[in-house]
């Protein structure tokens, strides 16, 4: 069987919603990129891995039950090859509406965000009897037509640029359109019982800007959910966990020097 194979040292299982190894990261100009098509990804850290792995028996995640489906997750979304999709202001528009709508209609219960160039990362878990599996699958889906209908109006050259490399993802055997999003259903299990973890996961979050140094502070960076946390109100309509946001205040985590022993996205 597949998974009689060996996985070599330094690497483990990057779980999906088909139980297939998905990609490998390969450290390319101080950033770790994804390679389509490869069986495995590289441990960055003990952080990254504490933080990325699920806690379930066997080599790679198989389908959780019903309840765990429904728990909160921290969730990455990544563009095909890294595209660095999000440098205008109409695509992360596009991310902040969209958020707002599945919140708003979708029972969609985010708790911590963060829009990169190329990645956004959730903390997030369902309100209602959908699977929050099921509800990134919709979320995958739905901001994949708004984004190529957006891109579709590009210059010609960007435009083109960016669709062939969605459609080389596609012909690989990863999706019969064209793909925006790489993978599906790759996220990880945030108990609520344990806050200090989940400080971990909104750190790493929010820090994201920090790390790749657009800003000084989490706060400063408009597309994350940073600023509601420091008392602010932000673009997406998060819900707020009270004994969170003490114990954040408290560490003073949004200082600058936060976080710094954070693996690089």
């Amino acid at each position: 069987m597949f998974w009689d194979k060996a996985i070599p040292s330094g690497y483990r299982c990057r779980p999906g919603s088909d139980n297939r190894l998905l990609s490998q990261e390969k450290a390319v100009g101080g950033r770790y990129r994804s390679i389509t098509g490869c069986s495995f990804m590289h441990i960055l850290s003990e952080t990254e891995q504490h933080l990325l792995t699920v806690g379930q028996e066997g080599p790679c995640m198989g389908r959780a039950d019903d309840h765990i489906a429904r728990e909160t997750r921290f969730i990455t979304l990544q563009t095909v090859d890294w595209v660095d999709l999000f440098i205008r202001p109409v695509y992360k528009q596009m991310i902040v509406h969209s958020l707002n709508h599945f919140i708003e209609s979708k029972g969609l219960v985010v708790y911590a965000w963060c829009l990169m160039t190329h990645h956004l990362h959730l903390l997030a878990k369902s309100d209602n009897d959908t699977a929050i599996a099921d509800l990134e699958n919709e979320y995958r889906t739905f901001t994949n037509t708004k984004l190529l209908e957006a891109i579709d109006t590009e210059p010609a050259v960007r435009k083109e640029w960016m669709l062939g490399r969605f459609k080389n993802y596609s012909l690989f055997g990863f999706g019969k359109k064209l793909q925006v999003w790489e993978g599906s259903n790759s996220s990880a299990f945030a108990s609520m019982k344990q806050p200090e973890l989940i400080i971990e996961h909104i750190g790493y979050i929010h820090q994201s800007p920090v790390r790749d140094k657009i800003v000084d502070t989490p706060a400063e960076y408009l597309y994350s959910s940073a600023r509601d946390y420091t008392g602010s109100r932000g673009l997406v309509q998060i819900t707020k966990l009270p004994a969170v946001e003490q114990q954040l205040a408290a560490t003073g985590y949004m200082q600058a020097g936060f976080g710094i022993h954070y693996i690089r996205n």
